[in-house]
């Protein structure tokens, strides 16, 4: 990941600088993501598309999820999966481009 990635990642969950030991979490979170996505069914988009900005979306999306839930258990609260985030992964995995091999 390149210097200004990381930069929107960590406006994105709102981190101004990590604590030790936390570079290597949210590198583990951010490769933990991009293979989420890899799994749905969904490939890295080229820089620079609208496809690529809801890629990145969904991937900060699912590292802050991982940054913030780090506990075992959750409490307090009802916890349900966000909406907006779920439309979009629906979206880029419906529209996910067709190699020549598959069609």
């Amino acid at each position: 990941m390149d210097e200004a990635r990381k930069a929107r990642l960590m406006a994105y969950c709102r981190i101004d600088a990590l604590e030790e030991g936390e570079e290597a979490l949210r590198q583990g979170l951010y490769e933990a993501a991009v293979s989420y996505m890899e799994q749905a069914g969904i490939s890295e988009p080229e820089e620079g598309t609208a496809r690529r900005a809801q890629y990145d979306l969904c991937v900060n999306y699912l590292v802050l999820d991982g940054y913030d839930r780090r506990d075992v258990t959750i409490t307090g609260t009802i916890v349900s999966a966000n909406p907006a985030f779920r439309r979009m992964l629906t979206q880029l995995k419906l529209t996910e481009p067709v190699s020549n091999l598959d069609t």
